[in-house]
């Protein structure tokens, strides 16, 4: 269900690009998009299976309008290849969503530095290199709008996340600091957090109680993205969680809420 009628108009006629578009949060964006009517959209992934699965569905509902494209975002080449691509395909690179990641849970005394670093090739580098990528097209057409998927956990880090949380967080550093940098180029840039929702990253465990579907990530993303906030929070925990995490009153009481989920978590029960 489109949340409002401004939000539909936003993406209706854009060319959009979509890393991790062939399932979860990615492809639930792409295709929300698609029914917005957006002129064409790219799908990214490097899941050759789903990717063509996915491309084929939606181009038998929306002829001519979906590319897939291969595309590991932690090779800069890739990342450059598929944005030219995706530049030929449309004419044009209105909106690029920067969505691929991975949860990297785990002990951080079981980590090493080849876990630490192919965490933030996925994580944080493969939206470093879309944006590089993106840059000269939306400068040259004269605007364009960059959106990076982070997580409540860059603001609310989690105990038994350590990976995710720091490279989420870096990510959302460097997408607030480059907003402003963007800003007078006409280039518009959003951190948005999904929210807990049932995707793949719960692979093997139970999603938490409330958990969301993609398709209310989506809509809730796409209609902030819409109105240009700097920050779009996925879901009721990620606005506390931005409300309260560093508020100097909650301190105690963030103390209770995370050492009670870490002492959870270290029994094997999986809480947010």
């Amino acid at each position: 269900m489109m949340k409002t009628s401004t939000t539909s108009e936003y993406y209706r006629d854009k060319v959009a690009v979509v890393t991790g578009g062939a399932s979860g949060i990615g492809l639930a964006l792409a295709e929300t998009m698609l029914a917005y009517g957006a002129k064409q959209v790219v799908l990214a992934d490097f899941d050759d299976k789903n990717l063509k699965r996915e491309t084929g569905r939606l181009n038998a509902a929306y002829a001519g309008k979906v590319l897939g494209l291969y595309c590991d975002v932690t090779k800069e080449e890739d990342v450059r290849e598929m944005i030219g691509k995706a530049a030929e395909f449309g004419g044009r690179i209105d909106i690029l969503f920067n969505n691929a990641g991975g949860g990297f849970g785990g002990y951080f005394d079981k980590q090493t530095n080849e876990d630490w670093e192919k965490a933030f090739a996925l994580n944080f580098y493969g939206a470093l290199y879309g944006i590089r990528a993106v840059l000269p097209i939306m400068r040259k057409q004269g605007d364009g709008h960059i959106v990076d998927i982070i997580s409540g956990i860059a603001f609310s880090p989690m105990p038994y996340q350590t990976m995710y949380s720091a490279t989420k967080a870096a990510l959302n550093g460097l997408t607030l600091a480059l907003r402003y940098e963007l800003w007078d180029e006409n280039i518009r840039v959003t951190s948005a957090t999904p929210g807990t929702t049932i995707t793949a990253i719960w692979k093997g465990v139970k999603p938490p109680p409330g958990a969301q579907s993609a398709e209310q990530s989506a809509q809730t993303i796409l209609a902030g993205v819409a109105k240009n906030e700097r920050l779009v929070l996925g879901d009721q925990g990620d606005i506390s969680g931005a409300k309260n995490c560093f508020h100097p009153d909650a301190a105690a009481g963030n103390d209770d809420y995370f050492l009670n989920i870490a002492r959870r978590r270290r029994s094997g029960e999986m809480v947010v």
